[in-house]
């Protein structure tokens, strides 16, 4: 877990999070208030193009990334909907409100977390 943490409630995370457990994750998007969830593959081109636009969000936003390896956790990939990767889902105050498979540019996902944050 990243050590740049501003606030222990709901405050922003400077680097992508990443997921060892569906437990981890439960406790990640009732920790903070805005958490975008990447579920990515390692073999997954448009996966590693979103990565660096993933972790230049974390240091810009409010919003807390996820990453999800979607290979060693196939069954809570499933259980979120997930069925290509990319995809990304966030959720805002403990609840999912969006969720979108492919690659985003980082402007639209900018835009989808600041409509949460603000």
């Amino acid at each position: 877990m990243a050590t740049n943490t501003r606030s222990a409630s709901g405050g922003s995370i400077d680097e992508p999070i990443y997921i060892e457990s569906e437990n981890h994750l439960e406790d990640v998007i009732g920790e903070y208030d805005v958490v975008l969830v990447d579920f990515y593959a390692d073999w997954c081109g448009p996966c590693q193009m979103l990565e660096p636009v993933l972790a230049g969000l974390a240091g810009e936003t409010e919003a807390v990334i996820a990453k999800v390896d979607v290979d060693e956790h196939q069954q809570f990939a499933a259980a979120y909907g997930v069925r290509g990767v990319p995809t990304l889902a966030l959720f805002a105050d403990g609840e999912q409100v969006e969720q979108h498979t492919g690659a985003l540019p980082a402007d639209r996902l900018r835009g989808l977390i600041e409509g949460y944050t603000e």
